[in-house]
């Protein structure tokens, strides 16, 4: 569990030093979902106590394994900040509002995911043909749209709060399918890949409510945030961040925030570009 105060990272304000980072093109290349680049950069902030939290698309099932596999012990976000998952006992006791699932303290912003498959089945018939979503593919289907194996792909496919959907059609219609669906309630957000539709949540809303468990929880002063993107689904939470760092992608414009000051845009692409601005953020003096 991260420490206040402890050692170069963290200034003698007090101010902790947290780091929020998406996956899919940022901490993980966008074709191959390695990580390697980064992976050094990360047993250092892990030594510092510096917490990277996991905000990503991806489902709980898939976060879970990639947690262990990355050693991180925080906690993560899923499914573009429809809920947050906190490790029973990190915190001296459970967030309000939590409830208690397989040994995490769960957070959850939004109705489950039933609720959007039965609204995606009205769509089809005012949109036919022009589109697909996850829970109407197969496994196989996923995983070459993905470039995900097929046991990936099972775990993407396990989805709580929302759903991804591929545009299929024109533009034009794609714009008329969002306002549709936005009508009904639903919120759509552009990722790397695909539309995910969800309830009204996003990472930015997330961040900050789990920024705040860092200051009740552990009797912080002060949390730094540090949101890091490279989408436009990662938008909301580099706005709100005391910092953002705009990973460059290989495949896609990066993502333009209002905000003015105190963000940054990589050299390089994915774990490597993130490395190389995490590592020169931190060495700025007046971010320390």
């Amino acid at each position: 569990m991260p420490q206040a105060g402890s050692r170069a990272l963290v200034n003698k304000s007090k101010t902790q030093l947290l780091i929020f980072s998406d996956l899919d093109g940022s901490l993980l290349d966008h074709d191959d979902y390695n990580h390697a680049a980064a992976d050094a950069l990360l047993a250092k902030l892990d030594m510092v106590d510096i917490p990277v939290i996991l905000i990503t698309s991806k489902t709980r099932a898939e976060v879970l394994p990639l947690r262990r596999e990355l050693n991180n012990q925080h906690p993560f976000i899923v499914e573009n900040g429809a809920a947050v998952f906190i490790p029973q006992g990190y915190f001296p006791q459970a967030p309000e509002g939590c409830t208690e699932q397989q040994g995490y303290w769960v957070k959850s912003f939004v109705d489950y995911r039933d609720q959007w498959l039965g609204l995606l089945a009205q769509a089809k018939g005012i949109f036919p043909h022009s589109f697909s979503h996850f829970a109407a593919m197969k496994e196989e289907v996923i995983a070459s749209v993905t470039g995900l194996s097929v046991a990936q792909a099972r775990l993407a496919n396990s989805r709580e709060y929302g759903e991804p959907v591929s545009w299929l059609g024109t533009d034009e219609k794609r714009n008329q399918f969002v306002d549709w669906l936005q009508a009904q309630g639903a919120k759509v957000l552009q990722g790397g890949r695909f539309l995910h539709v969800a309830g009204d949540c996003d990472k930015g809303k997330a961040l900050q409510w789990l920024a705040q468990q860092y200051c009740q929880n552990l009797k912080l002063e002060k949390v730094k945030t540090l949101a890091i993107g490279d989408s436009h689904n990662d938008v909301a939470m580099l706005e709100v961040a005391d910092l953002a760092l705009i990973i460059r992608s290989p495949v896609h414009a990066p993502p333009a925030l209002k905000r003015e000051r105190g963000f940054f845009i990589s050299e390089d692409f994915g774990p490597r570009g993130w490395a190389q601005g995490v590592q020169k953020i931190l060495e700025l003096s007046e971010y320390e």
